[in-house]
């Protein structure tokens, strides 16, 4: 009735199948692990520049070493 080859062929594309499914599967847990590990790191976002905050940063900085280098000279303030 059915031929072995035929029966062999049967079994192969059902095997692969199979495997590419698992495979597929396996796939997708792993962009999931992905996307959750993305989404763990990322910070509160901060609204507006940074650069603004950088300069006065800077310039807090500035005045400190301003007041430093007074002190070490000796005058005072």
């Amino acid at each position: 009735m059915f031929e072995p080859t035929l029966i062999v062929a049967a079994a192969s594309l059902t095997g692969l199948v199979i495997i590419a499914a698992a495979m597929l599967r396996g796939w997708q847990g792993w962009l999931d692990l992905k996307r959750s590990e993305l989404e763990g790191h990322q910070g509160p976002r901060q609204e507006g520049s940074s650069i603004g905050a950088a300069r006065i940063e800077l310039a807090d900085l500035k005045e400190r070493i301003k007041k430093l280098e007074a002190i070490a000279s000796g005058v005072d303030l």
